[in-house]
């Protein structure tokens, strides 16, 4: 990429050593790819964002991301990596809000307010890969 005027608000690239939350629930990290993690550290000012490609595996861990909330909404989506069909998730994956489980098998956005408790979090299955992205109005994952 050529040098552009506002080329410093520009992420092309996962930047290397940053301090970026963990994953848990069924997922092997040799089968999970971050494409992008954004927040102040990368770019000064810039609201938290989150990519990740999930891969197919056959881990099986209890691990989960914590029930927890924020002091800002959040959105988490999961799309499906079916061209033909990109409702399907190729997934099945178990997703608390206020402590009720929602198991999701199609691609879906989940608008998570302020204060609300979210999580854990388990990919259960994965046949196909599954492309992820969450952000929020922070400015860091807290």
């Amino acid at each position: 990429m050529g040098e552009f005027t506002h080329g410093k608000y520009i992420v092309t690239h996962l930047k290397e050593n940053i301090e970026v939350p963990k994953w848990g629930g069924n997922l092997d990290p040799k089968n999970t790819t971050r494409v992008f993690y954004l927040d102040s550290k990368v770019i000064e000012g810039a609201n938290y964002v989150e990519v990740v490609w999930f891969l197919p595996t056959d881990k099986k861990d209890d691990a989960s991301p914590d029930p927890h909330a924020h002091d800002y909404d959040e959105i988490v989506g999961f799309f499906g990596s079916d061209p033909q069909n990109p409702h399907d998730l190729g997934a099945e994956i178990e997703f608390y809000i206020d402590n009720e489980r929602n198991l999701m098998n199609q691609s879906f956005l989940a608008s998570i307010p302020a204060g609300i408790k979210h999580c854990p979090l388990n990919i259960l299955k994965i046949t196909r890969p599954v492309f992820h992205f969450a952000t929020h109005g922070g400015k860091s994952y807290a």
